[in-house]
């Protein structure tokens, strides 16, 4: 079974009901077991410390584009030297920077959350936010830390999906990172960590897409190799640096302008092929968006129809990066309209 007939049946076993994929396949549970205790001991199992960077940034003038930020602990910002390097931060630095408004952020991202916690991250962002325009979803890597059912991760990431487009929330969901960066993994474990991410990567586009929203593969971005770009990781080896994260927000950046409804570069233009951009069936686009980190899949309509033979018609982007602008501390209080 292909990577894209995977992603396909997890997430319709998510929406319509059903038990997950067996995950170990030939592999001892033995083996595994000692395996990932062996990660556990070295990773270490406290969820770590993230920062507070809710607030207001930029001093743009207008009213201030509305910004939540639900997930992990790469949410979180666990590993960025202070709050001003996080992901958060680093997004809302971008998008004030570049549309010259004032940029109001409320993360209630927590370390060690997986996909099963959304419901609640989501209901509490609407009460604090309640004209949030987009909400970035960081999710995945504590679910296949934690081994949760990829059938279960993936329905509670798509009924958050779901909630937040039906209170008028755009939604951009950085998906799973490859956990087999992880250098501290050991053998076989790490292989195997890298197939169950890279599946739910693939199916979690397969379900966000499908339910409205889009995604940004974050892949290998943050830490392709930690011994030729060890400056990716922070001490834990695990979590991104401030250098990792603000490779991440640079993919995730355009994305979110463009949720926001605020052109860029790419805006109007035409997919360019040289790029792999193309539109095809939706597990094809999720397939090929796993093995090219940095790239958004988003639902499309092809002459007026929004499915196909094969299923929803998506695109597949690679979008121009920005730069992204220096730290900024936040004033914590909400811009004026």
């Amino acid at each position: 079974m292909s990577r894209a007939e995977r992603a396909r049946t997890i997430a319709a076993r998510a929406a319509f009901g059903g038990g997950g994929l067996a995950a170990a396949g030939l592999l001892g549970v033995g083996v595994l077991r000692a395996e990932a205790e062996l990660a556990r001991h070295l990773i270490g199992e406290s969820p770590g410390a993230g920062h507070e960077d809710s607030g207001t940034y930029g001093a743009g003038t207008g009213r201030a584009h509305q910004l939540l930020l639900l997930g992990d602990s790469t949410a979180a910002g666990v590993g960025a030297d202070d709050a001003s390097t996080t992901m958060g931060a680093t997004v809302a630095i971008g998008v004030a920077a570049i549309t010259g408004r004032p940029v109001h952020l409320v993360n209630l991202g927590r370390s060690g959350a997986t996909s099963l916690d959304l419901a609640d991250q989501v209901e509490r962002g609407c009460e604090a936010m309640p004209e949030a325009e987009v909400a970035i979803v960081m999710i995945g890597s504590n679910d296949v830390k934690n081994r949760v059912d990829q059938t279960r991760s993936v329905r509670a990431l798509t009924e958050a999906t779901s909630a937040l487009q039906g209170a008028g929330v755009r939604v951009v969901v950085g998906t799973c990172p490859d956990l087999g960066t992880i250098r501290p993994v050991p053998q076989p474990l790490r292989a195997l960590a890298q197939r169950w991410s890279r599946d739910l990567a693939a199916a979690q586009t397969v379900a966000v897409v499908e339910t409205g929203g889009r995604t940004v593969s974050i892949g290998d971005l943050i830490g392709p190799d930690f011994h030729e770009l060890p400056e990716l990781f922070s001490a834990d080896r695990f979590h991104p640096s401030s250098a990792g994260y603000a490779r991440a927000a640079a993919a995730m950046l355009p994305s979110v302008l463009d949720a926001l409804g605020e052109s860029t570069i790419d805006s109007g233009r035409s997919l360019d092929h040289r790029r792999g951009e193309a539109v095809e069936p939706l597990p094809a686009a999720a397939e090929r968006a796993v093995d090219d980190p940095g790239s958004e899949v988003s639902g499309v309509a092809v002459d007026g129809n929004v499915r196909g033979e094969r299923g929803r018609w998506a695109q597949l982007l690679r979008r121009h990066r920005p730069e992204v602008p220096e730290p900024f501390t936040p004033s914590g209080e909400p811009a004026s309209d």
